[in-house]
């Protein structure tokens, strides 16, 4: 599998590697999959993460097993498009009421209002922060504030569209 990842891939290659992996009968296939997620070669790696994007929503629930594993990743990895591509995948994976880590959902407030950081993984940042403090309304309002303290910067037409849904779902109390 290393040797398909290990080059450009297209949808279509994308596409035959999730039916390779895909059904319950292919968990070892799905772990193989995913120690190539932490492969040294940026590429194999990178490709490996976008193939797990591309998962069915029931091949998908594999991963929730890496919950905090991913969240982890999430938290040190300094690589901006495996960055997103694990926010991508953390979105993706329920956040129960019970399990939440403040550690995420601060590394979420961070990214969210850094200007510095890509508009792509702000979005996310948005979405996640949303996703993990919605149980609670004073951690809302906090979300609520932060959200409005970055309106006042320009956003691109992403940022702004995950700036409105989250701030509409935050006024409503819409969970």
């Amino acid at each position: 599998m290393k040797s398909l990842l290990s080059h450009r891939l297209s949808m279509d290659g994308i596409n035959d590697i999730c039916l390779l992996v895909q059904g319950e009968q292919n968990h070892s296939l799905k772990e193989q999959l995913y120690q190539l997620t932490l492969d040294d070669d940026r590429r194999v790696a990178v490709n490996a993460l976008w193939t797990f994007t591309h998962f069915a929503l029931a091949d998908n629930v594999w991963l929730f097993a890496k919950h905090d594993q991913l969240i982890e990743r999430a938290i040190t990895e300094q690589d901006v498009t495996k960055l997103r591509l694990i926010l991508t995948l953390l979105l993706r994976q329920p956040f129960d009421e019970e399990a939440i880590r403040t550690d995420f959902i601060d590394f979420c407030l961070t990214r969210l209002a850094d200007p510095k950081s890509p508009y792509a993984v702000r979005a996310l940042c948005i979405k996640l922060a949303y996703e993990q403090m919605r149980h609670w309304p004073e951690l809302l309002n906090e979300l609520r504030q932060t959200l409005e303290m970055i309106s006042c910067e320009p956003l691109s037409p992403g940022l702004r569209s995950a700036w409105q849904q989250v701030m509409k779902k935050c006024l409503t109390g819409v969970f």
